[in-house]
Parts: structure tokens; C-alpha cells; sequence
């Protein structure tokens, strides 16, 4: 069997309450602490709390109801938190947004979702208006705006509302909290139904890890430079750093220098960061400039990180990080690994969080459980696991078993302590820097090019950001078209880190006798040329 005695105890029985119940919790403990740092503006837990009242009270008043889908797409910031507790209170859904996502994006998911309103930053907007024309029922639009004039926007919306919330009752158990979108085990981007209940398990299992140098404390300095709409920044920094009292300092677009800056100005205590990030603060050439001694411990989510590359990080920062595993289905976090050095094994996810189960499956029909040690598909079953896909109940019965298993999709291997290492993807889906990029997606665009007669895409190993896509490409009779082109043209249609990355031309694309294609027969030829 791939089961093995838990590692960690039992929390249960989880507290059942909304996800707003931190903010107002908080904002009761510690009215006047900071709670957030943007820039040159400081927020205290009491500020955040009645903006996002006088903002559910705005909301309620265009007409926003319990259910109602609500997007929120903006970059790190105050706002963002504001604008996503405000929905919460109003019992409608957060559905948040990728800020890189170029219209086409926007419009799947707010066509989707059937969001009725759109809270936008305003060095989005070009981007959310370009979206119109691919709407069913554009919803309305909610601007933030630094200044607020606009009697529409964000802010005057806040200080024309009254102050206090409205009245709604929330059933935490099976009230959906948000409904951010993943591709799952494989496809486009599906609506993931999370509850009340399962982002606060889920929190608690994170927070409540006793006698463990990364549990986060009160006192604790964060820096927020994962992006909020994506659940590891959402429901890993946002929601427990409330809960707990953390300060979070914004950083609303990625650059090393003002990273560190930020991290030696403000004592940062906590790292919570991608491979990608990890990588190259360790090859930083002015690293030791900074004085980075506050920070104890660093999290690494969202892609695997080799033994190796995490030892060499430690032994150059001298900082020790721990490993977690997750995904957007489990709200995310269902394995976190240990740092000290007694438990932490370097290259392991760790063992699964309190009450979590976790098995190795059979790759061929998923059901048979595997001996310890050997590789299959990892399950995962817990108080954190996903109601399921919003209005896609096929896609949820492939990935969600009828006694709750979640099927991940990643190929893994469980120790006989628990622990587990995440070795591949049974699924095709391209990981860059933590973020899903459907090859079928990509393959789609590439063949609206009058230069491409088909096409297929893969995952290509990348030591920076994990995986990158690189397209197989067969040229339509007669075409000269070349790499740099295609390139270009994928990338004016979709995210950054969507972009194809490498293009080969080759005679013809491998593909079974229905016609699909064999993608794994072009990631073994890549493989082979190592």
C-alpha cells in the first residue's frame, strides 16, 4: 500500500465559518496594526475592514446577491484585498483574473463565470475594454483609480456607501468563496468551486503546524510578490496572513533589485516564492549587499525544485526553505515539507497536511493503489478538496472520484514516512513558473497562422521556470514561415506565460490512428537529445 500513518495530527474539528470572519476578526484584535504596505500607503486591519464593508454595501446597492459572480482582475495591491473581502461580505464569488491575460482570456473566463460585475485596475483597462467585443453580457465595470473622481470607480463607489455590510447568511460548507480557474488534469480553463470551508481548512492547515520554524507567527513581515489572483498567493499569503496578523508588503510587479530593497527595508521575515525566484535570488550578484537577516525561512510552491538546486540555494543564502505542493483543486495546499534539518528532506514536497489523505494510484486505470516506493498517479482526499467544476460536471467526474479522491494528475512516489516526490505529469499540461499552460490551446492559435499545416506542443525542461512551451511545427505547402514569426504571433494573442518559447519544424506530427497526437512521443525524442 502507498499509505502510510499520518505525520502530522488530526486538527479536527475545523472551525465552519465564512472566509471574511478573518478580516473582521482581525480588524476587532488589532484595529490600529498595519496590515498592509503599498508603496508610500499604510493600511491598518481596521482600514481594510471598513472599506471592504463600505464596499460590499456599494456592490449590494448595483445589485450584487448572494451567488452572483464578481472578476477581479488587478495587479498586487490594496484594492485587490479590499475589492476581495467586499465581495465576500455581499455572499457572492470572487472569480479572480490573470493580470497577464491578453482579451481573448478575459473573455473565456467572464463568459464562463457569467461574472455580472468586473472590478478592473486601471493599468488593466485597455485590456478589459479590448475583451468587450468577445462578451455574451459584458458585466459592469468597477474602476480603481488612484483618485477616485470618477463616481463610478472603486473609491468613490467606497465613500459614497454607507458603512456597514449587508446582512447575508453564509452556509461555510457549501457556499462557493471564489472561483478562480485552472486547466485541471488537461484542456482550457475550468471554474474551480471552492467553499467557505474549504479555504479555512485549508488555512488552518497551514497556520496551525506546531513546533515548525516555517509556521508563521503574529509578528511576521511578509512580502506579497506571488501574484493574489493565483490561489497560492490567495489562500497561502493573503487569507492566513489576516488571519494571523501578518504585515503584508505589496509588490505589484516582479524585479529583483526592488525585491531585495523592499525585503531588507521592511525586516521581511517569511519568502513565499516560486523556483524560478529562488533561483535566481541565489545566482544574484549583489545578494550579499543586502542585509536579508530578519528573513528565517523560505516556501517554495508552484513547481517541483530538484534536491540539488534547493541544497545549493541554502548554502549560498544560508537561509533554509521548505518545499509544498498544491494545487488550484485543493485550495491549494496538501503537502508541506519540514525545515529543520531533523525532518526536511530536500527535493520532497514533504509529508500531506493535517487530515489529508494522499495515495499512489496505477497509471493505466487509476484505481489500483500502488506499494510504497513505487511511481503512479498521486490522490488526494481532504477537508480542502474542490466542490467540483462550475457547470462542467464531466470534467468534474474525471478528476473527482465519488468518494472524494482527487485525481492530480502528477506522477509521484510516497516514502514509507509519508513523504512524497513529485517526479512528472501524467497530464500535458505545461507548467512555466508555476502557471498551467494548456498545449491545446497553444496548438489551436498556431494553426489560425496561414504558414502552419499542423502543429503540435510540449513541455521542454527549463532550470529558470520549470517547463517551457516549445511548438513542433509542420509549414503549409509553399510557406517560408520561420520560428521568430510564430513566435511573435502567439504571443500578441495570449499571456506572457503562455508564450511559445521554441519552434522546430519537422515532416510530419506523430499522432495514434483516431488522429490524436502523441505528444509523448515528442517529449521522449526531446528527451533523447540530452
Amino acid at each position: 500500500m502507498s499509505t502510510s500513518a499520518p505525520v502530522r495530527s488530526s486538527l479536527e474539528p475545523y472551525a465552519v465559518h465564512p472566509v471574511q470572519q478573518y478580516l473582521i476578526d482581525a480588524a476587532d484584535k488589532w484595529p490600529s496594526k498595519i496590515a498592509i504596505i503599498d508603496g508610500d500607503r499604510r493600511f491598518t486591519f481596521g482600514d481594510i475592514n471598513a472599506h471592504s464593508d463600505r464596499f460590499a454595501a456599494a456592490l449590494a446597492d448595483m445589485g450584487v446577491k448572494k451567488g452572483d459572480r464578481v472578476g477581479l482582475i488587478a495587479p498586487n495591491c490594496a484594492e485587490f484585498e479590499i475589492a476581495f473581502f467586499g465581495v465576500l461580505k455581499t455572499g457572492a464569488i470572487v472569480t479572480t483574473l490573470n493580470s497577464g491575460y491578453r482579451e481573448r482570456e478575459i473573455a473565456h473566463q467572464l463568459n464562463n463565470s457569467r461574472a455580472s460585475i468586473l472590478i478592473v485596475h486601471d493599468s488593466l483597462l485597455e485590456m478589459a475594454e479590448a475583451a468587450k467585443p468577445l462578451l455574451d453580457n459584458p458585466p459592469e465595470i468597477v474602476a480603481i483609480h488612484p483618485d477616485g473622481i470618477d463616481p463610478t470607480s472603486f473609491w468613490a463607489r467606497i465613500a459614497a456607501a454607507p458603512s456597514g455590510a449587508p446582512d447575508v447568511e453564509i452556509d461555510p460548507m457549501n457556499d462557493l468563496a471564489v472561483l478562480p480557474y485552472s486547466s485541471g488534469t488537461t484542456g482550457l480553463s475550468k471554474g474551480v468551486m471552492l467553499t467557505h470551508y474549504n479555504l479555512t481548512s485549508n488555512v488552518e492547515q497551514f497556520l496551525r503546524r506546531s513546533g515548525e520554524i516555517a509556521q508563521p507567527e503574529p509578528e511576521d513581515v511578509v512580502l506579497v510578490h506571488l501574484p493574489l489572483f493565483h490561489i497560492y498567493g490567495m489562500n497561502v499569503i493573503m487569507n492566513p496572513g489576516i488571519a494571523i496578523g501578518n504585515l503584508q508588503i505589496m509588490m505589484g510587479r516582479f524585479d529583483m533589485d526592488l525585491m531585495l530593497n523592499l525585503m531588507e527595508q521592511h525586516s521581511v521575515s517569511l519568502l513565499y516564492t516560486a523556483p524560478p525566484v529562488l533561483v535566481a535570488l541565489s545566482q544574484y550578484p549583489g545578494l550579499k549587499e543586502h542585509n536579508l537577516s530578519a528573513l528565517r525561512c523560505m516556501m517554495i510552491g508552484a513547481a517541483p525544485l530538484s534536491a540539488e538546486l534547493q541544497t545549493r540555494v541554502r548554502e549560498v543564502t544560508g537561509i533554509p526553505s521548505i518545499q509544498g505542493y498544491g494545487m488550484t483543486e485543493a485550495s491549494p495546499v496538501t503537502n508541506l515539507d519540514f525545515a529543520d534539518a531533523e525532518r526536511g528532506l530536500p527535493g520532497s514536497v514533504g509529508p500531506a497536511t493535517a487530515d489529508t489523505e494522499q495515495k499512489v494510484v496505477d497509471l493505466d486505470s487509476g484505481t489500483t493503489e500502488l506499494p510504497i516506493g513505487e511511481e503512479g498517479e498521486l490522490l488526494i482526499r481532504g477537508p480542502q478538496i474542490m466542490k467540483g467544476y462550475f457547470d462542467d460536471p464531466e470534467a468534474t467526474t474525471e478528476t473527482l472520484t465519488s468518494d472524494g479522491w482527487l485525481h492530480t494528475g502528477d506522477i509521484a512516489r510516497v516514502d514509507e514516512n509519508g513523504y512524497v516526490w513529485i517526479v512528472d505529469r501524467k497530464k500535458e499540461l505545461i507548467k512555466y513558473s508555476g502557471f498551467q499552460v494548456p498545449p491545446a490551446e497553444l496548438e489551436g492559435l498556431l494553426l489560425e497562422h496561414h504558414g502552419v499545416a499542423d502543429c503540435a506542443v510540449i513541455a521542454k525542461p527549463d532550470e529558470q521556470s520549470g517547463e517551457i512551451p516549445k511548438a513542433f511545427v509542420v509549414r503549409a505547402k509553399g510557406s517560408s514561415v520561420d520560428d521568430e514569426e510564430l513566435i511573435a504571433f502567439v504571443a500578441e494573442r495570449v499571456a506572457t506565460f503562455k508564450q511559445v518559447r521554441e519552434v522546430e519544424f519537422i515532416d510530419a506530427i506523430p499522432k495514434n490512428p483516431s488522429g490524436k497526437i502523441l505528444r509523448r512521443v515528442l517529449v521522449e525524442q526531446e528527451r533523447a537529445k540530452d
